[in-house]
């Protein structure tokens, strides 16, 4: 099956440089590109791709707002949202995972690590890079202007789904969890199923967000 894929990005350089990239696999096809924010949502939704390369900054509406009217409201666009970013942009990296974008890529990954990130986001995972995640939500919270934790979420989670929570928010696959844990995998998927079901999150990325939200995670969990 062909995965069909929209570049959005306000740099043209960047734009060519991706369809180059992932049409140079003979199972992906880039149906459209989009400068900013406004263009890439009307585009996703009449053109309904797999995966959608979502840059944040864009002149007008930007990245994170995008993802909020394709993926938010009555009739979200049943796409993966891969966000392109770098370093300082933590701020906007944990606000997009929160709007619902499946995972990020820092701008200056190699060719290969892009070409595979498409395929886990197309195959409907996140794509949550562990030490990457970590370091750019830890960033986040430690900033003056971080709310604090938000009270009650967790209300329901027994206490085993805390403890796949917590290692969800540290990185962990499945199956790593399994073995901290002393667990089955599928028994890990199947606590892992009930979260996103209490939490009313969309991916595993959300539940990384709810985590640190709810205080279950952070640098003081390390």
């Amino acid at each position: 099956m062909t995965v069909r894929v929209v570049v959005v990005d306000d740099e043209t350089l960047v734009r060519a440089g991706f369809r180059v990239l992932i049409e140079s696999e003979n199972d992906f096809q880039v149906v459209g590109e989009a400068a900013d924010g406004a263009q890439a949502v009307k585009l996703i939704r009449e053109l309904r791709p797999d995966v959608a390369l979502m840059d944040i900054r864009m002149p007008g509406i930007n990245g994170i707002e995008a993802i909020r009217m394709l993926l938010g409201g009555q009739s979200p666009v049943p796409v993966h949202v891969l966000v392109l970013t770098t370093f300082d942009l933590d701020e906007y990296v944990f606000e997009a995972l929160r709007a619902g974008a499946a995972g990020f890529l820092l701008k200056d990954t190699p060719p290969a690590r892009l070409i595979d990130a498409v395929r886990v986001i197309a195959a409907g995972e996140s794509l949550l890079s562990p030490g990457v995640t970590r370091r750019l939500i830890e960033t986040y919270v430690r900033r003056p202007g971080y709310p604090g934790p938000v009270t009650g979420t967790l209300d329901g989670v027994t206490g085993r789904e805390r403890d796949v929570l917590g290692l969800i928010a540290r990185g962990l696959s499945n199956s790593e969890v399994a073995v901290e844990l002393y667990l089955t995998v599928g028994t890990v998927k199947t606590h892992v199923s009930h979260l996103l079901a209490k939490l009313g999150a969309r991916d595993r990325a959300q539940l990384v967000i709810a985590a640190y939200e709810c205080g279950l995670a952070g640098p003081a969990h390390r």
